[in-house]
């Protein structure tokens, strides 16, 4: 991963949002990981972003019977750049361990490839399809990212296989 790569490519304030918010989560003891377009530069398909987007636990969640808000203190703008939350219980309960044990790079926790493609062929919209075929054509491990959906999405395999032939031109 090298999200060093990621930071001089993807302007100032987009950087600065994402160092500003991992810290202020950190604070707030909000486990947490870059997801998205960075996330997606990170590995391996650095590519031009506008958000930045974040995994986070259900405790940067406040809720209120059926009334789900932020928690007080958790960033929704830093510098005019929107952060967008993600969160395991809407995407899949596997995806608390990503937060448990999560890779680091820069000093901050990324989500790893495997669950980034699962989280991307979740979404569905042309833009994450699209990120899946170019992070597989940077390198990302074909038979990992198989593995980890026969483990939790298995009706997710033949859009990932479709979007593998394509990237690696079959």
């Amino acid at each position: 991963m090298d999200l060093a790569q990621v930071f001089r490519f993807v302007s100032p304030s987009v950087r600065d949002a994402a160092l500003k918010t991992a810290e202020r989560l950190s604070e707030l003891g909000i486990r947490h990981a870059l997801a998205g377009g960075l996330a997606v530069g990170a590995h391996g398909y650095v590519r031009a972003t506008t958000a930045v987007d974040f995994l986070v636990g259900d405790e940067a969640f406040d809720h209120q019977g059926s009334l789900v808000a932020f928690k007080p203190g958790v960033p929704i703008e830093v510098g005019g750049i929107r952060i967008d939350y993600l969160s395991p219980i809407a995407l899949g309960p596997q995806l608390e361990e990503v937060l448990d044990h999560p890779p680091v790079t820069e000093g901050l926790a990324i989500v790893p490839v495997e669950a980034l493609v699962y989280m991307k062929l979740l979404a569905k919209r042309r833009r994450d399809l699209l990120d899946v075929v170019e992070l597989i054509k940077a390198g990302a491990d074909v038979s990992r990212i198989r593995e980890y959906l026969a483990s939790y999405a298995g009706d997710l395999i033949p859009m990932f296989e479709e979007l593998a032939n394509e990237a690696l031109g079959s």
